[in-house]
């Protein structure tokens, strides 16, 4: 990019990444304070920042970072703390040893590691859920200390404080960021040592999760009867069965969109920001929910959900329906909505369908293969499976028979041990 095509500033990043060298060196103002970009005639990039010196009142320059291994955001943070000391009368030019990138600030290097994490691709969700520990933990913790200055000792009791709350979820995610900020820190030289390696070794062992309430097949006939035959509104009974058939949360269910939906295919798509690993994710529609979801479009086909909520306030179905539908039937503390995931993996297993399958189908997969796979894994098992799961559920609601379990033996596909 010719920089006399530059439209607008702030400078945008992409307007930063594409300028061209030119035959001579030259500047252009960012557009916040007196921040400068400037481009050499090897096309290599740095930041600096114009400033009048207090013992002349000529103007200067001092040096901010090169790009892109300082960001636009870490050249503004940089340039407020030289202007901060300009103030006082003392000159930035001065000042180079604590300029130095070995006098780094945490926050900082912490906003470098976030921008790059944006500039990946990294899912809305993971970067909400980056931010919001970058802003009520990390930061207030460490924020303002020098990179190079930060002991082991401040990493434990930041994840101690963490744990302390009851938030050893957290703990272990903050734990795993600050290891890859500081190590991100290493490699551009802004600090020598990682002081959060080896907090693992200290760190609380979680209280075992609670499991789901759910049911197992012997009592799965005379609960799918009473799901039937309980009182209901066509949107509750649609997405507890919803629920059941497909195996998904109940959050995904009820903030499901028509336009995430395909009845000809007979698939759900659901976008990587609603999923928890933060990875797209499709789902095969059995005939009978396909059904099912074809009266429920002739109601709420104009509304953007599935299953909308009343008025403005509550756009979607509240998140106790599901299991309020489950009480009313007569299994309160029995069976919950997310339990059915549970029910699901557990009768597939005893009839021998593939682990694969059926993690798939949860989006469920071994710690560090999530990205193996991609939102269609197995899509074509795992149509055939579900099938089977929602044709065996009916089964035993109207009586299982010896039979009916040949035949669903039959339509299991034998799959040799890897």
């Amino acid at each position: 990019m010719k920089r006399a095509d530059i439209k607008r500033r702030p400078l945008a990043n992409t307007v930063l990444a594409s300028l061209e060298p030119e035959h001579s060196e030259y500047r252009e103002k960012y557009g916040v304070d007196r921040i400068y970009f400037v481009v050499n005639t090897s096309g290599k990039k740095r930041w600096e920042l114009r400033y009048k010196k207090p013992s002349s009142g000529k103007w200067s320059w001092a040096g901010l970072g090169s790009y892109p291994d300082v960001s636009a955001k870490t050249a503004q943070v940089k340039a407020a703390e030289l202007l901060k000391v300009l103030s006082e009368g003392i000159d930035p030019g001065s000042l180079k040893k604590d300029t130095n990138p070995q006098g780094i600030l945490f926050k900082q290097a912490a906003e470098e590691w976030f921008d790059k994490k944006k500039r990946d691709g990294r899912a809305t969700k993971t970067l909400k859920g980056i931010r919001l520990a970058l802003d009520n933990d990390m930061l207030p913790a460490l924020g303002d200390t020098p990179l190079r200055k930060i002991s082991r000792q401040q990493c434990a009791e930041l994840q101690k404080k963490i744990e302390n709350r009851g938030a050893h979820n957290t703990s272990e995610k903050v734990r795993a960021w600050l290891k890859q900020i500081f190590g991100e820190a290493i490699g551009k030289g802004w600090c020598e040592n990682n002081p959060a390696s080896n907090l693992s070794d200290i760190a609380e062992v979680a209280p075992r999760e609670k499991q789901y309430p759910h049911l197992l097949e012997p009592d799965l006939p005379d609960f799918l009867r009473a799901l039937q035959n309980a009182p209901s509104k066509i949107l509750a009974r649609t997405a507890a069965w919803m629920v059941i058939r497909t195996a998904s949360r109940p959050g995904m269910v009820r903030t499901a969109e028509w336009s995430e939906i395909n009845l000809e295919k007979g698939l759900w798509e659901i976008p990587e920001e609603k999923m928890k690993m933060g990875r797209a994710h499709i789902n095969p529609l059995p005939r009978q929910l396909i059904a099912d979801l074809e009266v429920l479009h002739q109601i709420t086909g104009r509304s953007k959900y599935l299953f909308p909520g009343e008025g403005s306030v509550n756009p979607t179905m509240s998140d106790g329906t599901i299991n309020k539908l489950f009480e009313s039937a007569g299994y309160k503390g029995r069976m919950t909505g997310h339990g059915s995931r549970h029910t699901c993996t557990t009768l597939l297993s005893e009839h021998n369908w593939p682990e694969k399958w059926s993690s798939a189908q949860l989006s469920h997969f071994k710690k560090g293969m999530a990205k193996v796979y991609d939102k269609a894994a197995f899509l074509k098992q795992r149509v055939d499976m579900m099938q089977w799961y929602s044709d065996y559920l009916d089964a035993l609601q109207r009586g299982i028979t010896d039979k009916d379990e040949i035949s669903f033996a039959a339509r299991v596909p034998f799959i040799k041990d890897e």
